[in-house]
């Protein structure tokens, strides 16, 4: 495994030193008739890498980790016809195939994407290592909201004095690993997102997924307001299962950017603020051998994190991140060692 691992990165380098062009292609785009004279085809290479200091202040103890070590390769064979492969050498010290789907433009603003992509639900699950904000990602993004899996997924767009963006599709249900099961099942997620005034994009979203014998459906609705060096976000999540196997979930995340321009060294420097939350909830998959009952995997608990990003470019390419997560649990909650108060430096280089 490790040595196919080795020789698909060294073939992605090779080609990356061929590949390189101003031609951003990061998911996988349709080529325009103006583009056509320009674009040669060749696969464009790109990744995340992830690195942080982390000090728990209950234990007293810090650890460094390799978050994200990311290479994707994109490109088109036919400007109708894209595709995208992602592999993470290093997420969380495991090796893990990411994206793996071929996209086709049939007709002006319809998208069709087959095989394993992020699943169209909520806002701050849906965004990559690199569009993050935090050194830690949200509740919903990380605990509560379901992100990748295997399916097809049918995407449109439309509007003028309000574009809106229409996303749905039906997959496994069972995330990247059991590829092989049979579903007797269907799994679904859609979303649909507007954009007023080019300032305020709200998202509409809802999953239903039945990763065992309980079916659990997610809605969430969110949106997000950018003005000036002000970015302003908040998104609300709620879960339910089928039968009342399990109590319901809420989860909420709240957050504040602002960026401060600056001259030397770095680009800017940008002030955070965030209040997530979520209530206990099951993934549907662990399930108590002697009453059958659906377990607890992650226990009601609230953060508030503030951090300074320092950043080597506008857009997020170059990012020094400094974070402290302060968490609140019930006196029935069960607090992981990873999920406690602590300080978290990081360094993000997306190219």
């Amino acid at each position: 495994m490790k040595k196919s691992v080795f020789m698909l990165l060294i073939t992605l380098l090779s080609l990356a030193a061929n590949a390189q062009t101003p031609y951003r292609n990061e998911d996988g785009k349709k080529i325009d008739k103006e583009e056509l004279e320009t674009k040669d085809y060749l696969p464009e290479i790109h990744g995340t890498i992830r690195t942080k200091f982390e000090y728990q202040t209950e234990m007293a103890a810090s650890r460094f980790e390799v978050r994200n070590a990311r290479i994707s390769i994109t490109g088109n064979v036919l400007p109708i016809v894209a595709y995208k492969a992602e592999i993470d050498l290093s997420d969380e010290g495991q090796i893990k195939m990411l994206d793996a789907y071929a996209r086709l433009f049939p007709i002006k603003d319809l998208t069709v994407t087959a095989g394993q992509m992020r699943v169209p639900f909520t806002i701050d699950a849906h965004r990559s290592p690199h569009q993050q904000y935090f050194a830690n990602r949200s509740f919903i993004a990380k605990q509560v909201g379901n992100v990748r899996d295997v399916g097809v997924t049918l995407g449109y767009k439309f509007g003028t004095g309000i574009p809106v963006t229409l996303e749905g599709g039906l997959y496994n249900g069972s995330g990247l690993t059991n590829q092989k099961e049979w579903h007797k099942e269907v799994n679904y997620s859609a979303k649909a997102q507007f954009l007023f005034a080019k300032k305020l994009n709200l998202a509409l979203s809802i999953q239903s997924i039945q990763p065992q014998d309980v079916r659990i459906n997610s809605y969430d609705i969110g949106a997000f307001y950018e003005s000036g060096r002000f970015h302003i976000e908040g998104e609300y999540l709620y879960k339910t299962y089928a039968d009342n196997a399990y109590n319901n979930v809420h989860a909420i995340n709240s957050f504040i950017n602002y960026d401060l321009p600056l001259r030397k060294v770095f680009n800017k420097m940008s002030f955070l603020a965030r209040y997530d939350m979520m209530t206990s909830q099951s993934d549907g998959k662990a399930i108590d051998e002697e009453t059958g009952a659906l377990v607890t995997t992650d226990y009601k608990r609230h953060r508030i994190t503030g951090g300074i990003t320092f950043s080597l470019s506008k857009a997020f390419r170059t990012d020094l991140r400094l974070n402290f997560e302060k968490y609140f649990y019930a006196k029935n909650s069960i607090a992981k060692e990873s999920e406690q108060d602590k300080i978290v430096l990081e360094l993000m280089v997306r190219f």
